[in-house]
């Protein structure tokens, strides 16, 4: 019979193989989430009996849906990506039966063909039918009648364009559910399940452990996350841009920071400064690097310039730019000039990523920008933090038991991953092929 590997979702396969690894969806999971699970292909009788251990085939990977959604994001099957393959397999359905009935020799009237559902009804309809209020339970002898339950001579499933042919394989209402539902793979099918929040405590599994246990496969062809090519490179101005970045990811997005990448700067960083980031962005756009790269400015006077610059390179759609966003918080910032000290708007002039960081610091004075220069185009001051070294240095020292206990104010560093992840997913949606069967790898 051979042995069988799917994903599941509320214990149903959206994606199976037999005697092969198939798609390889350790991207979807961490090393935290392997763990083992019981296993329906293993007779436990048998294993008792001879004293054999159940831990090799019970070897899986389990993460809750709510945990999988940021993750499925990362590798570009994003809500519009997923609307965009429904609307052409939509596309594609409608003509593929306005060929039949025009080819049709039966000599009778061909009913009209059925519009299919717009994506916001066909999510609309995903939402309607959370996994756990399906019947889930495989009965073969019973009619089709009995196994489709609701869904029988359902007028919604007739406008919904999926494969007909394989509502045979359905043993069960949730599993004829995902049979018409995924006919956009299982990627997509389980962003579509994401959008009802009675989905989100569902468990996705991956148990590799059978293929394993029976020699189809190694433990060492299991990996957990993404693989190289579906990472994103960040590259900054800066040293300090990567230790903050990367510290902040792993305090605050913990769930996705394994998708992000910097540039080594365990000796020296290899372009520093913004006129060196600039010549490296137009360096990589043309020899035609095929990893997805984001470089990251300041939000300052040189920053907000030389992000212009990279911007007119035409980049592929594998590369992004990004400026540290404005905040409110830096409309009326204190800083000194000539003129001597008084709040200031600092967006675009003097927001390096220290500006972001809790700015309130135990024995040190008020923060405060200091104008260094004046930049006749854009015709704007460049300022810079004082004591910003300080601040780094204090956030760097933040563990994720300090950040639990409220001591320290995240939400504008916050805005920043909330920018760069946000970018990161664009760029994964951008290179690829619009058909979230799995990531692109």
């Amino acid at each position: 019979m051979g042995t069988e590997i799917s994903l599941n979702v509320g214990g149903i396969a959206v994606d199976w193989a037999k005697n092969a690894i198939g798609i390889h969806h350790g991207p979807l999971f961490q090393e935290q989430d392997r763990q083992r699970l019981h296993c329906d292909q293993v007779n436990y009788d048998y294993l008792t009996e001879h004293g054999e251990d159940a831990s090799e085939p019970e070897m899986s990977f389990s993460r809750l849906v709510k945990g999988v959604v940021a993750r499925l994001e990362m590798l570009g099957v994003g809500l519009q990506n997923v609307r965009s393959a429904y609307d052409a397999a939509a596309k594609e359905w409608v003509e593929l039966h306005e060929m039949l009935a025009e080819s049709s020799t039966s000599g009778e009237a061909e009913p009209e063909v059925a519009q299919p559902m717009s994506f916001d009804e066909f999510v609309a309809f995903v939402r309607a039918h959370p996994l756990n209020e399906l019947h889930g339970q495989a009965d073969w002898s019973a009619e089709r009648r009995g196994r489709l339950g609701r869904f029988n001579d359902c007028a919604d499933v007739d406008r919904i364009p999926f494969d007909s042919g394989l509502e045979s394989m359905a043993y069960s209402e949730r599993s004829y559910f995902l049979t018409v539902i995924g006919f956009l793979g299982p990627y997509a099918t389980i962003r579509l399940l994401a959008e009802s929040p009675a989905n989100l405590d569902l468990p996705v599994v991956w148990q590799y452990g059978p293929l394993v246990w029976n020699g189809w496969a190694t433990a060492e062809q299991f990996p957990a996350g993404p693989s190289r090519r579906q990472t994103t490179l960040v590259a900054t101005e800066g040293s300090s841009d990567v230790h903050i970045l990367r510290h902040a990811l792993k305090l605050l997005r913990p769930d996705v920071a394994d998708f992000v990448r910097f540039i080594d700067v365990s000796d020296r960083h290899p372009f520093s400064g913004t006129g060196s980031l600039a010549n490296f962005a137009e360096g990589l756009a043309k020899i035609d690097v095929h990893n997805q790269v984001v470089f990251v400015f300041d939000n300052d006077a040189e920053g907000i310039d030389a992000a212009a610059r990279v911007s007119r390179l035409k980049l592929p759609p594998n590369m992004g730019v990004l400026v540290l966003p404005d905040l409110e918080d830096f409309k009326r910032f204190p800083a000194s000039g000539p003129n001597g000290l008084a709040d200031s708007d600092i967006n675009g002039r003097a927001a390096a990523i220290e500006c972001y960081l809790d700015l309130r610091l135990a024995g040190r004075p008020p923060a405060e920008v200091q104008w260094t220069s004046f930049k006749r185009d854009p015709d704007v001051y460049q300022g810079v933090l004082k004591h910003k070294g300080s601040y780094m240095d204090d956030f760097l020292k933040q563990t994720e038991q300090s950040l639990t206990d409220g001591g320290y104010d995240t939400s504008k560093i916050e805005r920043v991953l909330d920018a760069l992840i946000a970018e990161c997913c664009r760029l994964a949606q951008a290179v690829g092929d619009g058909r979230p069967m799995a990531a692109h790898d």
